[in-house]
């Protein structure tokens, strides 16, 4: 049976110092400044693209079956509703069905962005949470991250939710970790879900805009 991504299209979760929400069109225009920088570009291992070209990637994304991608915000930002949502974005969250033959199996990214918001454990929350909904919501059991072997920090985190090394790539100066879900590293690990919360996109979207209204002139 086919796992429709687009289970998430209108999926906000909220957790301590972050929210996560679809990638749509509003965020385009910042993600794409980002990917401007040659050093996130070899961070993701990614090629420059024009505008139009990101546009056309994340429509790609938003219809994939194989992808479910989070934008990650600022919670204390987005808690401000005279703040525009994309002045809140941080970074990005994504998981790949990376086997057609086992739905089962996922690749995880996370890319932290902005570079003020690195080391403040952004990263270990966001992946708990991507982790946690992966497990409940799409049915992923084995998780895979592929990780620069120069980017220790990232390797040490992940290496904190019992990944493991499963193989070292020397032409693409890459590590591949591991870890398959049990009953015990959902236990100690996750728990339940009760450290974040899910609701409607849409709504909390709309709720936000209608709070604040601009002074008129």
């Amino acid at each position: 049976m086919l796992l429709i991504m687009r289970i998430n299209e209108d999926t906000l979760l909220e957790g301590g110092n972050v929210v996560l929400v679809p990638y749509n069109a509003d965020h385009v225009p910042r993600y794409h400044q980002w990917m401007c920088s040659p050093e996130l570009q070899k961070l993701t291992a990614s090629e420059p693209l024009t505008l139009e070209q990101e546009y056309d990637m994340q429509r790609d994304w938003r219809e994939d079956d194989d992808k479910c991608t989070f934008i990650i915000l600022d919670k204390q930002k987005w808690a401000d509703p005279s703040i525009p949502e994309q002045e809140c974005m941080v970074g990005d969250v994504n998981i790949f069905l990376t086997d057609p033959s086992d739905p089962s199996l996922a690749e995880l990214e996370i890319m932290i962005a902005v570079p003020c918001y690195r080391g403040k454990g952004l990263g270990k929350e966001v992946t708990r949470m991507m982790m946690c909904y992966g497990i409940h919501k799409l049915g992923i059991r084995k998780f895979e991250v592929k990780i620069g072997l120069d980017n220790k920090i990232s390797i040490a985190m992940f290496k904190k939710f019992h990944f493991r090394e499963l193989s070292v790539s020397e032409v693409f100066q890459e590590v591949t970790l591991g870890v398959t879900v049990n009953e015990a590293l959902q236990k100690h690990v996750f728990g339940n879900m009760d450290f974040m919360l899910q609701r409607e996109y849409g709504k909390a979207r709309d709720s936000r805009q209608a709070t604040f209204t601009p002074l008129s002139l």
